[in-house]
């Protein structure tokens, strides 16, 4: 069993990512190399989409740390009003897909630069600058909007870590606010706030949704918009060159965050006697504040869900309020409404990509939650041995790899046939396999959590009185996982329906999927489809959730 693992995860991980090593040390791929580093052809090849990927990163983990960090710090160490209100706003947004805010964004401040119908704005009569509409700044905004929730849930919980008996202490001392924040918190909390920032940073360098929406009209590229562009237009070897330079971006920084973090000195905040969290008084601000933070949390989760859904209803974007139609939904095709298409539910290609997409995310969350409590079970069992440690990083690679990257190692290693078997280039398998490895540290996660808490007694009577492997995991563990399991399934459901960034590469004609498609109507300009699309996607992640929880609370009724 474990052997056949290690050569599950080796196919799954690790072979695709030597294929598309090896594909450059070609004759061809040495002349890619040559053409993305060093030709005439590198400033647009290379350095200017680092040199904008770069400026992404950093800026998204500036902007998620100073905006998810003072919500975090408003949340659980002071007295502002509705915390728990707060709170939820703040972890909404990273539900939302990054696609979500660019086309919310494109709908309100888009201007007519490129021709076609103006944004929101511009249309009454507000002149909307051309860094406002497209390039480098709206980006910026949409891809901090969306992630800033992600680290405000890692510095969350750290802060809910700080003892109030050291903040008292502190207190008693006679040192002032300003130095209990530097002197006590933010030590405590700096892990927090570099992981924080390596996962926002490595979130922004891999998207591809919001430079593609926002800023390939001006040509505006970043590395996984340039990736894209070669491996579409046919430029395989340049566009692997450029898969492993932006794995190498993406996992220098993450190493490096890790060295930092285990390289500091620990400190010990969790202990018998300080269980209680210490709230500074905000006075005459806790109002003002509570105000702030409502709008920052309306700003980026509720408002741009309210204008996908005016402007699925619009004729025009320039009156979202006005006008209504439902057209966009359920209208018959042949009109002069969106050059005579039919709506999204009489459309076949869009029924079809909704139920391939829900195909697509069921079949994989399922796969993934399969292999990752097999990888799980064996990395808890065999704790501390060379197979579970090998396992474990393992299945833990595909974190360092961004999304588009991995899909482009995919293309290299089944783009063509190997020996008896065919090519899976643009097949359904393709995808669930894709998808399945580059999950599958989610569901190797989940279950070891799950599975550190099970007794390995229980499974120990059960195999003395002469039960099989098979029915000690169907019998006993998986209804004693069951909760975290499901858990980890909804996450990977939730990520499969939304993620462009993966299946941008691999989708074809024959693999539709509803991030892809409502990605292909905003390009061509059609952007009331691309919004219906996109809250049919918001749909369907919030009733998984929801589904989710109410599982959860049924299947484990013993609990009760």
């Amino acid at each position: 069993m474990p052997a056949i693992l290690i050569a599950i995860v080796a196919i799954l991980v690790v072979a695709p990512l030597v294929r598309i090593f090896v594909s450059t040390l070609t004759p061809d791929g040495l002349d890619a190399w040559r053409t993305v580093l060093a030709s005439p052809l590198s400033n647009n090849l290379w350095w200017r989409p680092l040199l904008n990927t770069l400026l992404l990163g950093f800026g998204v983990a500036t902007g998620c740390l100073l905006l998810g960090g003072f919500l975090a710090w408003l949340v659980v160490l002071t007295d502002v009003p509705a915390r728990n209100f707060i709170g939820t706003l703040s972890t909404l947004p990273f539900m939302i897909p990054s696609f979500a805010g660019a086309l919310a964004w494109g709908t309100l401040f888009r201007n007519d630069r490129l021709g076609g119908s103006p944004g929101f704005f511009q249309a009454n009569g507000f002149a909307i600058p051309d860094w406002l509409a497209w390039g480098l700044a709206p980006t910026l905004i949409v891809l901090v909007a969306h992630y800033f929730s992600l680290a405000y849930t890692i510095i969350a919980a750290a802060l809910s870590s700080v003892g109030a008996d050291m903040i008292e202490a502190g207190q008693m001392a006679g040192a002032r606010r300003s130095r209990i924040f530097f002197g006590i918190i933010l030590p405590v909390v700096t892990p927090a706030l570099i992981a924080a920032s390596s996962l926002t940073f490595a979130g922004a360098v891999s998207n591809f949704a919001a430079p593609a929406l926002l800023g390939l009209p001006v040509r505006m590229q970043t590395l996984s918009t340039r990736l894209f562009g070669m491996i579409e237009t046919g430029q395989n070897e340049r566009g692997f060159v450029l898969a492993l330079l932006l794995i190498a971006v993406s996992a220098t920084l993450l190493f490096f965050s890790d060295r930092l973090v285990s390289g500091r000195k620990a400190f010990t905040t969790v202990t018998g006697k300080g269980g209680r969290t210490k709230r500074f008084a905000l006075g005459v601000w806790r109002w003002p504040l509570f105000a702030l933070a409502a709008a920052i949390g309306m700003m980026t989760s509720v408002v741009p869900v309210l204008v996908l859904a005016a402007s699925s209803f619009a004729p025009q974007s320039g009156a979202l309020f006005s006008n209504w139609t439902l057209h966009f939904w359920v209208g018959e095709g042949g009109g002069e409404i969106a050059q005579g298409q039919a709506g999204l539910f009489r459309n076949p290609v869009l029924i079809d990509a909704l139920f391939a997409t829900l195909k697509l995310g069921i079949v994989v969350a399922m796969t993934t939650m399969v292999l990752g409590l097999c990888l799980a079970y064996t990395i808890v069992r065999h704790k501390g041995s060379l197979l579970a440690n090998a396992l474990s990083q393992l299945a833990f690679l595909p974190l360092l790899v961004p999304s588009i990257a991995f899909a482009a190692a995919y293309i290299a290693l089944f783009g063509a046939p190997i020996g008896p078997f065919p090519s899976l280039y643009g097949t359904f398998a393709l995808l669930v396999l894709a998808a399945t490895a580059h999950n599958l540290p989610y569901a190797v996660q989940a279950g070891r959590s799950v599975l550190g808490q099970i007794s390995a007694d229980i499974e120990e009577s059960a195999r003395l009185t002469g039960a099989s492997f098979l029915t000690r995991m169907i019998f006993i563990i998986c209804p004693l996982a069951i909760r975290g399991l499901l858990a980890g399934a909804i996450l990977v459901f939730v990520k499969m329906v939304r993620d462009l960034s993966l299946v941008v590469l691999l989708f074809t004609a024959t693999s539709p999927v509803l991030s892809m498609v409502a990605y292909r109507y905003a390009s061509e300009g059609f952007m009331q489809f691309a919004n219906a699309i996109t809250l049919v996607i918001l749909v369907i992640c919030l009733a998984a959730s929801l589904l989710a929880h109410v599982l959860q609370n049924r299947v484990q009724k013993w609990k009760q």
